[in-house]
């Protein structure tokens, strides 16, 4: 898997999330993972998620830390969970950028819910799984602030998390561990009757 931190701040508006997006703007052919930083806003016709829709839920921020995942050959249940994993590597990242921060279930303690983190009742993640013709895809946000957010949130500031580490170190354990998903695929043989 190709990984990139794209140093060029740009709105995710949930048109990034289409096949051959890391491809077509930043040479990454094949699976991939990139991440840049800046703001958020999603119009209801480039929603995703069928209960935000119906909802009306606004999902925007002013500034936040995006990723998008590129799968070939994968399903939406192989999408769903590998934004999954994404997530919980997010918050092992966290806990190891952050000493002072516990996971579980409390106000103060980090805790994944599905796809998404929170400390408490603040969201400090955005996510959503999909399939193209071609791939399955993957946005995963991290707030870098709180500003413009619809709903109480916590950021990587008040975690006191730098962003580019963060999203770097995010990336090559997500790719390294991609990585070696596919050659636990091709180790195996087949079973038989022995």
């Amino acid at each position: 898997m190709k990984s990139k931190f794209i140093e060029k701040s740009f709105l995710y508006d949930g048109s990034q999330l289409r096949s051959l997006f890391a491809y077509l703007n930043f040479e990454l052919e094949g699976d991939s993972i990139v991440a840049w930083q800046g703001p958020c806003n999603i119009p209801f016709d480039k929603m995703i998620d069928g209960e935000d829709l119906l909802a009306k839920s606004a999902i925007c921020g002013e500034n936040m830390l995006h990723f998008i995942v590129e799968l070939f050959g994968a399903s939406l249940a192989q999408s769903v969970a590998m934004q999954r994993l994404l997530a919980s590597m997010a918050s092992d990242t966290l806990q190891e950028m952050n000493s002072t921060l516990r996971i579980g279930a409390g106000p103060n303690l980090l805790r994944r819910e599905g796809d998404d983190l929170f400390i408490g009742e603040r969201k400090l993640s955005i996510s959503i799984a999909t399939v193209s013709p071609v791939s399955a895809l993957i946005h995963f946000a991290v707030n870098v602030d709180n500003r413009g957010t619809p709903v109480p949130t916590i950021s990587l500031s008040d975690l006191n998390v730098a962003v580019e580490p963060f999203a770097k170190r995010l990336l090559q354990k997500f790719a390294d561990e991609a990585e070696s998903i596919a050659r636990a695929t091709r180790k195996v043989r087949p079973t038989t009757s022995f």
